[in-house]
């Protein structure tokens, strides 16, 4: 049996922000001025509706309510006022009888809808949003489901709507309940949830567009990617374009405002207000639009690799001989100060590009620096220092992993490491010494991150490591430990012991797997490496399976 619906205030999956009332006030204004300028659509479609068949000329449905409760919808009628209207099922398919010919034609360009604007003025529903559903068919939906969707008001469109605009024409059987709840009820719950988790004003208006263009009837077969529906071209302008140079507008404001201070301690500086603000902006213009047509906005800068910031060099580099060559030709602010201003605002453009990584970074050296945060993580102790055990120490150190394990130590025969620090992580002796560093350290998991070795020294290693009481885990197996330590978090369950690594893998195939991987890790994408390691895991099982 459906689990029943029940009211959901306690729920909330957003906090309330300034962009709920901007939406709100949005909704308000936008369904005033529309209910004034469409009365004459209203008195012409009302016409037409009482012309056709007898019976009102709007329809109230119930619908589920934001925070689980119910309101009326109001929209034009288009099915006939008798019995079988009420009493078929409550989605309707292609063909339906029930639908008059008035009603065809107001499904079919949705201006059925347009009365839902005084659900909107009223606060029952706002122009994008999840699109309501019928009480009881919003009843047998997963209960997480059900509390995240009817944490927002419902919309009178959304991407769903766009996406399934000609829903009625994809139930042509005479299950049409059956259908709609098992094939297209499931993929709209999803896109509603992804609204709900990603909306914003600029989605919003992505929306409002592709509903307004697939009414357009010479583009209405039109199918838009997903894709283009949550990041739309306002929504990508906004993120890659706008965002960004108003970012950078107000660096190159404070570098030029810095740069002039420090010229003004030299010596007197009178170039104008005005005239630094037009250089600073200039600066931060052309920087935009050579990074544009270089492609830097393009680079997602949360996920960035250290390399990346080359990528700005140059348009920092064309900006600044580009205001060389205005200033030399009217000679108005010294050369010194527009290289100090210039230095600066690079400054600028890249910490506040990296500022994710370099406040992470930062409160990451505070917690291992403190004693009781460092006792309550597993201790983890690192065989190998190369590439795998780089690896292995990245992946401990970031994300969710960063609160439950702490490389302690790294343990590498190579001489020239012996007190070097990998990482952040200090050497702390050889393959002979891990017997005591596991008591001495009271380490919990060892790692064993050393592939291009012979299959016998790997044994002999493996055999010293398994003298510990520690677990022992083996790459690339090791991410599947750190899934199931996650898993364990909290519980009394241990982290499985050594795992199968097949010999036969030759060391090349390991390089390439590290190579990607080394790749991922360097534009900090943990759950891109998660899924590659899945790949890793399915060939090691296969190998395993076949020998």
């Amino acid at each position: 049996m459906a689990e029943q619906a029940r009211p959901l205030q306690s729920i909330s999956f957003r906090s309330f922000r300034p962009q709920r009332a901007f939406k709100r006030a949005f909704d308000i204004l936008g369904a005033a001025i529309g209910l004034v300028l469409l009365g004459p659509v209203f008195a012409f479609v009302a016409w037409r509706i009482k012309w056709d068949s007898p019976g009102p000329v709007f329809y109230r449905g119930r619908r589920a309510a934001m925070g689980g409760g119910e309101f009326r919808i109001l929209k034009f009628r288009t099915m006939y006022e008798d019995e079988r209207s009420y009493a078929g099922p409550k989605v309707t398919g292609d063909g339906d009888p029930r639908i008059t010919p008035v009603g065809h034609w107001l499904r079919d360009t949705k201006l059925n809808e347009l009365p839902q604007l005084w659900n909107v003025l009223k606060g029952e529903m706002s122009f994008v949003g999840p699109r309501p559903e019928d009480p009881d068919i919003v009843a047998q939906w997963p209960a997480d489901v059900r509390a995240e969707i009817l944490s927002m008001r419902p919309g009178i469109t959304s991407p769903a709507s766009v996406l399934y605009r000609n829903e009625e024409k994809m139930l042509q059987s005479e299950q049409v309940m059956e259908t709609y709840l098992k094939t297209i009820a499931p993929n709209k719950q999803r896109l509603d949830q992804l609204y709900v988790r990603h909306h914003s004003f600029w989605l919003d208006m992505d929306v409002l567009m592709w509903t307004l263009f697939v009414l357009i009837p010479q583009v209405r077969n039109y199918q838009p990617p997903e894709s283009m529906l949550y990041r739309g071209p306002m929504t990508r302008f906004t993120q890659r374009y706008l965002n960004w140079f108003v970012i950078d507008l107000l660096i190159s404001f404070l570098a030029f405002g810095a740069a002039g201070a420090i010229w003004r301690t030299m010596g007197p500086l009178n170039v104008g207000r005005i005239r630094s603000l037009g250089l600073a902006f200039g600066f931060a213009l052309l920087f935009s639009l050579v990074g544009v047509l270089m492609g830097t906005n393009r680079i997602d800068w949360a996920r960035a690799s250290a390399s990346d910031v080359f990528d700005l060099v140059p348009a920092i580099a064309i900006a600044t001989l580009i205001v060389f060559g205005v200033n030399g030709g009217v000679d108005i602010f010294p050369d010194g100060l527009i290289l100090v201003a210039a230095f600066l605002a690079a400054f600028g453009f890249v910490a506040v590009r990296y500022r994710s990584r370099l406040i992470t970074g930062f409160l990451s050296r505070v917690l291992r620096a403190r004693k009781s945060v460092q006792a309550a993580r597993e201790r983890v102790l690192i065989v190998g220092g190369g590439q795998a055990g780089q690896f292995a120490i990245w992946l401990l150190t970031s994300g969710r992993t960063a609160d439950l394990f702490h490389p302690v130590g790294i343990v590498d025969d190579d001489l020239y490491k012996q007190d070097a620090r990998i990482r952040g992580v200090d050497v702390v002796g050889r393959s002979q010494d891990i017997p005591a560093l596991v008591r001495q350290m009271d380490v919990g998991i060892i790692v064993f991150a050393i592939h291009n070795i012979a299959a016998e020294e790997k044994r002999a290693l493996l055999n010293i490591c398994r003298q510990t009481q520690a677990q022992v885990v083996i790459l690339p197996d090791f991410l599947e430990t750190v899934e199931m330590a996650h898993a364990l978090q909290g519980q009394d369950g241990r982290v499985p012991g050594a795992v199968w690594m097949p010999d036969a893998v030759p060391a090349s195939q390991v390089q390439t797997w590290l190579r990607e991987i080394e790749q991922l890790a360097e534009a900090d994408d943990t759950e891109a490496v998660r899924r590659y390691a899945a790949q890793i895991r399915a060939e090691l099982d296969t190998k395993k399976n076949s020998g």
